[in-house]
């Protein structure tokens, strides 16, 4: 006994007739925008304020905004002065990096597209080999290049670094310790063995219950007090361990919710056949912890991400902190407003990437949830 087709394909949602793509338009936004009066209301007052917000903002930020010309004298119109922007673009970008070594920062971006592209590839295997040396022999090599006093390269004062480059460098050098780092304090925080499990607990409960801005204070100004006398470390260096240690706390208690959502039968099973308690953990326990928790990882790598314009109280030139300094410049006075939307524009792309590319990667990492191929 077969089912009888539809009478009028059309008519059905998705259908093969004319009416397939409005009929499914209007059946979304009856679904998600009109289903009731109060969701009525809600769409209605948000058109409104849209109504009201982006002609205007449109107006300034396109139709009536100057990017041509040299000086803000070009800038004559009631629109935006993107002429800011576009004179300070490699401020922004890069800091005060000497112009002749920018070559260096190119190749330090081609070696993170090399390393970086085999982890991000649907299907690769060793997956976790690749993944080893980005956290490790790239930012070895990233650092001889930018850094340079050896190899024959200049050397490169990190006073000279800043703009976006400077975001950029924090967060990756901040998540290639803190998730190794917090991994092993989620661990320690379920350990059988008191010495490690207090200790996991105390570092845990430090952190996250000091401010990070105090945790930036006390690296800049606090730290080199404590060092022996003619020892020195780098200012940046110092952030990027305050910002590691401060986010492996994090990193630590999201992995834990991860941990604690595996299944127990799953050790038990693993501990049955022989496996030793470190096999346990890093093929069976870890692998499904880690994907439950990658939400939760990204939105902690996203906040690190903004966290970083913080390093600007220490005196660390980020994209914030360039867009400020140019602020002052008396040849650019009163430009706040393109310089802040930029600014904003610029971390808002970067953060919508990462989460964008999260999404994919969780959805990636659960396809045996939906069967799909």
């Amino acid at each position: 006994m077969t089912a009888e087709a539809p009478a009028d394909a059309a008519a059905l949602p998705g259908g093969g007739g004319p009416q397939g793509g409005p009929a499914r338009a209007v059946d979304w936004l009856r679904r998600n925008l009109f289903s009731s009066v109060a969701n009525t209301l809600l769409t209605l007052l948000v058109l409104a304020l849209l109504w009201l917000v982006v002609p205007s903002f449109f107006e300034w930020a396109i139709t009536h905004a100057t990017v041509a010309g040299d000086s803000k004298d070009a800038c004559t119109g009631d629109g935006a002065c993107w002429t800011f922007i576009k004179l300070r673009l490699h401020t922004f970008f890069w800091g005060h990096y000497p112009d002749q070594e920018l070559w260096r920062l190119v190749v330090a971006v081609g070696l993170l597209i090399a390393f970086a592209a085999p982890v991000m590839r649907d299907r690769i295997r060793h997956r976790g080999i690749y993944m080893l040396l980005l956290l490790t022999v790239f930012p070895l090599l990233a650092g001889i290049l930018l850094v340079g006093g050896v190899a024959g390269l200049p050397f490169v004062d990190t006073s000279l670094w800043g703009g976006l480059m400077l975001d950029v460098i924090i967060s990756f050098v901040t998540v290639a310790g803190a998730l190794p780092l917090g991994i092993l304090l989620a661990i320690g925080r379920r350990s059988q063995l008191p010495v490690i499990r207090y200790f996991s607990i105390g570092f845990i409960e430090l952190w996250r219950g000091v401010p990070l801005l105090t945790v930036l204070f006390m690296s800049a100004v606090m730290v080199p007090l404590f060092l022996p006398y003619g020892v020195s470390i780098d200012r940046l260096i110092r952030a990027m361990v305050a910002f590691t240690l401060f986010n492996a706390a994090y990193m630590a208690e999201t992995v834990r919710g991860g941990l604690q959502g595996v299944p127990i039968e799953q050790e038990e099973a693993a501990y049955s056949v022989g496996l030793k308690w470190w096999q346990v953990q890093v093929f069976v326990t870890l692998p499904q912890a880690l994907r439950i928790v990658v939400p939760g990882i990204v939105n902690n790598i996203v906040d690190l991400f903004k966290d970083t314009s913080l390093v600007t109280i220490i005196g660390l030139a980020d994209l914030l902190g360039a867009v400020n300094q140019s602020l002052k410049d008396p040849a650019w006075l009163g430009l706040a407003k393109e310089g802040y939307v930029f600014t904003a524009f610029v971390f808002f792309v970067c953060c919508f990437g990462m989460s964008s590319y999260s999404r994919r990667f969780e959805r990636r990492l659960n396809r045996h949830r939906t069967g799909a191929i």
